[in-house]
C-alpha cells in the first residue's frame, strides 16, 4: 500500500492504493456471500402458528357391500318352475328305473311345471353314470304328482312347447337321429290323463 500524505495540497482527499491479492479476494468475497441473512447451518424451525382457515370438505366416499337385488315382488305361481319343491318329493316317490335299478334324479333335465296348468310335467333321469340314462316324464294336475292310472312315460326326455297347452302336454322322444323325434301328447280330460294322440 502506498500514501501521500505529505505531497498532497491542503483540502485534498489523500488517495489510497491497496494490493490486494487473488487469495485475499477469494475470501473476501467468501464472508460476503455468506452474510448473516445466509447461512450453511441448518436452523431450528421455528413453531408456525397455524392461521386459521377453511379446512378442506370432507370426501365422502359410497360405502362399498354386498349387492342385493331389491325384491323383484311377488313370484308367479303360474309361471314354470322347475325347482318346486314338489318335483323333488314326487320323483323321491318313483319306483326304481327298471334297467338300472337306480333312483331317479330329482333334477329335471326339461320341463313346464307349474302349480296353475290343468296338466304339466318334467323329464328326469335315472341317477346313474351310465352314458344314456333313462329317461321318464312326471306329470302334474294343478302342481300335485299323479301317481296312478298314468300312461307309460318312459322314455321320453324333453317336452314340445309348440305342441301344449293348460291341459295338455306334448312328450317327445328324441334318438339323436335329424327328423326322427316322435311326440305323444297327453291331455287332462278332467278326471285323469288320457293319451289324445302321436305325430312325428
Amino acid at each position: 500500500m502506498t500514501s501521500r500524505a505529505g505531497n498532497d495540497p491542503a483540502g485534498t482527499v489523500p488517495v489510497v492504493k491497496w494490493l490486494v491479492t487473488p487469495a485475499a479476494a477469494l475470501a473476501l468475497l467468501t464472508i460476503v456471500g455468506c452474510g448473516a441473512s445466509d447461512s450453511t447451518v441448518s436452523k431450528t424451525p421455528e413453531a408456525a402458528t397455524a392461521t386459521p382457515s377453511a379446512a378442506p370438505p370432507p370426501t365422502i366416499r359410497p360405502t362399498v357391500g354386498p349387492t342385493t337385488a331389491a325384491p323383484a315382488g311377488p313370484v308367479d305361481p303360474c309361471a314354470v318352475n322347475l325347482a318346486a319343491p314338489e318335483i323333488a318329493k314326487a320323483v323321491s316317490e318313483l319306483p326304481r328305473d327298471p334297467r338300472s335299478n337306480q333312483a331317479w334324479s330329482p333334477e329335471p333335465v326339461a320341463g313346464n311345471y307349474n302349480e296353475c296348468a290343468q296338466l304339466s310335467a318334467v323329464i328326469v333321469r335315472a341317477n346313474t353314470n351310465a352314458e344314456s340314462p333313462n329317461t321318464r316324464a312326471v306329470l302334474f294336475h294343478q302342481g300335485k304328482f299323479i301317481p296312478t292310472a298314468v300312461p307309460d312315460t318312459y322314455g321320453f326326455n324333453g317336452i314340445e312347447d309348440s305342441a301344449s297347452s293348460g291341459d295338455t302336454v306334448a312328450l317327445r322322444y328324441s334318438g339323436g337321429i335329424e327328423g326322427l323325434d316322435s311326440v305323444v301328447r297327453f291331455r287332462w280330460n278332467g278326471n285323469g290323463v288320457e293319451l289324445i294322440g302321436n305325430t312325428g
